[in-house]
């Protein structure tokens, strides 16, 4: 087992001393929003730095992962922030060097890249379903700390959170997907075997950390019961471990239109229209 302990309890975080606020009232879109802004501001520097920035995001299926990727991506430039959700790999794949589907996703300069779920599956589900083997799970707990460390040192800048929530919240969203017709698809039968194996999971979770909770690239828990905070607090704690300048440029002012007098507009009755069903109301 690896020799690192983690982070001393007494060890101040890069968010210490910053006073809780209670999300009553309007205070989550206000926060929300303005965190947005910040975001689109660290995607700007992102971009004029060439940095390149890796995110990922584990935990236990209905932890809340895929809310807080919509808001950290819902104001960033698609062309420079992508997400990668990785499926079941092909035969081809499983030949392949473990790695190797995830390096071919990884940024290139000015990129954030987030991974809804990564390389951490082989410590995960493969691990308590039995998709992989001892020797290939054991293999992995020591090559992961290496590959990453290999990352940083090529200029990757590598983030990496687990999402915590307990038995009893985790069953009360289970049952809403449950009941929501257009929610239903997010539970899988792999869900619903993790559900079943809690403690497995548990064990595996913890050995994992053991193993990959390391200086260079620290897990970053976050309690994620209530989903409102839990996707302030991460998007609040990703914007302190990169720190960036404001480049947002200035506001502009729209030339005039060119008025083309030889323009003549086809024929309404050329185009065809989308129905209006639904109208501005009076």
């Amino acid at each position: 087992m690896s020799k690192h302990k983690g982070r001393g309890k007494n060890e101040s975080s890069p968010v210490s001393g910053v006073k809780p606020v209670k999300l009553t009232g309007g205070v989550y879109e206000k926060e929300l929003g303005r965190l947005q802004v910040e975001l689109a501001k660290l995607q700007e520097w992102v971009k004029h730095k060439r940095l390149k920035v890796v995110v990922i995001f584990e935990g236990r299926d209905a932890a809340g992962k895929g809310g807080v990727i919509k808001r950290i991506t819902e104001p960033l430039n698609p062309r420079f922030c992508r997400v990668e959700a990785l499926g079941t790999p092909t035969e081809r794949e499983k030949t392949q060097w473990y790695f190797q589907r995830y390096v071919a996703r990884l940024p290139a300069a000015g990129e954030i890249v987030l991974f809804d779920r990564s390389w951490y599956n082989r410590a995960g589900v493969e691990r308590v379903m039995g998709f992989c083997t001892e020797e290939e799970y054991k293999e992995f707990l020591h090559s992961c700390p290496e590959f990453e460390r290999m990352l940083i040192r090529s200029g990757i800048i590598l983030i990496k959170y687990w999402f915590s929530v307990s038995d009893e919240e985790q069953e009360r969203r289970f049952q809403a997907r449950i009941k929501d017709p257009t929610k239903r698809w997010k539970l899988s039968p792999m869900d619903l075997e993790s559900r079943a194996r809690w403690v497995e999971y548990s064990r595996a979770k913890d050995e994992m950390f053991a193993y990959t909770d390391i200086k260079q690239a620290p897990w970053y828990v976050v309690k994620s019961d209530d989903k409102e905070s839990a996707r302030l607090n991460t998007m609040h704690h990703l914007l302190s471990l990169i720190p960036y300048k404001d480049l947002t440029p200035k506001p502009v002012k729209l030339p005039p239109r060119r008025h083309r007098d030889s323009y003549e507009r086809p024929p309404i009755t050329d185009q065809t229209f989308v129905p209006e069903i639904y109208r501005p109301a009076d």
